[in-house]
This record gives C-alpha cells, sequence and structure tokens, in this order.
C-alpha cells in the first residue's frame, strides 16, 4: 500500500498520493544531476511538487532518502535466517536470508544503480554504508545465534555472508548481462567455498 499525505493550501485539501516514492524519485534524480553536496531539501520536496514539511515527515534528512529501507532489509534477513530449516548449516541459513533480500531487491535495479553511483561519489555516504552493513552482520549473527551457532562462528559467518551479498550486489548493479541478484549471491557463494576450501 502506497503512503499518502492530505495537505491544506489556501483552505484547498489536496490529496497527495506515493509521497515518500515522490521524494525518492526526485532526491535521486537531483542527487544525479547536481550531486548529494549540491542538493538541498528544497530542491527535493518542489522537484516532487511537495512541501519541505512533508519531506521530513518522511525522512530526517536528505541522507535518510538513500538509507530508510536498512531497518526493513535488517528485519528481512533476521527473520530468513530464524525460518530456515533446522537441519540449515549456518552459511546455508545466511545464504538463504541473501536469496530473499535479493529477490525483494531485484525490480528494484535502476534504482540501486542511481542509489549506489550517489553513494560511490561522497565519502561521507560510503562510510553510512559501511556502518550499514555492519550493522546488517551484526543482526545476521544475532539470529545465528539464537539458532544456537556459538560467538565467533555466528560473527564470522554473518560477516561472510555480509561480504558474498555486497560482492554481489556490485556485479549486479554494475552488470549488463541481465543475471538476477540471486543468482549472483550463490555465484558468490560458490566462488567462497572455492577459496575456503582450497
Amino acid at each position: 500500500m502506497s503512503a499518502a499525505v492530505i495537505n491544506y493550501y489556501d483552505g484547498m485539501m489536496r490529496w497527495e498520493p506515493d509521497s515518500r516514492g515522490r521524494l525518492e524519485r526526485a532526491a535521486l534524480e537531483l542527487y544525479g544531476e547536481r550531486g548529494f553536496e549540491n542538493t538541498t531539501v528544497a530542491q527535493i520536496a518542489a522537484r516532487a511538487g511537495l512541501t519541505e514539511r512533508t519531506f521530513f515527515r518522511h525522512y530526517s534528512d536528505k541522507r535518510e532518502v538513500l538509507f530508510w529501507g536498512a531497518a526493513s532489509l535488517q528485519e528481512l534477513l533476521v527473520k530468513a535466517v530464524a525460518d530456515a530449516p533446522a537441519a540449515a548449516t549456518p552459511i546455508e541459513a545466511v545464504a538463504a536470508a541473501l536469496e530473499t533480500a535479493g529477490a525483494m531487491l531485484q525490480d528494484r535495479r535502476e534504482h540501486a544503480r542511481q542509489r549506489q553511483a550517489v553513494i560511490s561519489a561522497n565519502a561521507e555516504l560510503r562510510e553510512r554504508e559501511l556502518i550499514k552493513l555492519a550493522t546488517l552482520a551484526a543482526a545476521i549473527a544475532g539470529a545465528l545465534r539464537d539458532r544456537g551457532v556459538k560467538g565467533p562462528a555466528a560473527s564470522l559467518t554473518a560477516e561472510a555472508g555480509i561480504a558474498v551479498f555486497k560482492v554481489a550486489f556490485e556485479r549486479w548493479v554494475n552488470g549488463t548481462d541481465g543475471h538476477h541478484l540471486q543468482q549472483l549471491i550463490r555465484e558468490s557463494l560458490e566462488e567462497l567455498k572455492e577459496v575456503t576450501a582450497g
């Protein structure tokens, strides 16, 4: 279900469907055109045909446009690890979770490309992305511990899983071969297994 906001102008009521999506699209366009640093919240709101007040209902600042989905992604990964079959090894549980995330992201490839280009061009955003990935790894490790995996093994497996995801994601957003993110996650995991098996 898309979000909608009702704003009042000159005593008139105006219905504004999908405000979050409009703001996100406007922000990505402007970040691509002007750069993240040179784009203001006022410009994003104007491009989306909304007010700054509406922007701040959805995002705390202009960085959050790029990172607001991190909590949902974390929740999805943790649930998928928890729901993996009891007989699954730790890395199999993590692989299943990563593939679930890949399926969710697959239809947002162009958005992911635009987002990644903005992040890659800004040191502060790259740092924020690394913090996000570290937070995801910690959450996955916690989910593995809940499955009975001991501390260091849980952390190591989670970190390996995030590394696999990062490599697959980069191949996916930069690729032109049309591979699905899930497929690239499987391939990256197999490459990791080959490397560790010697």
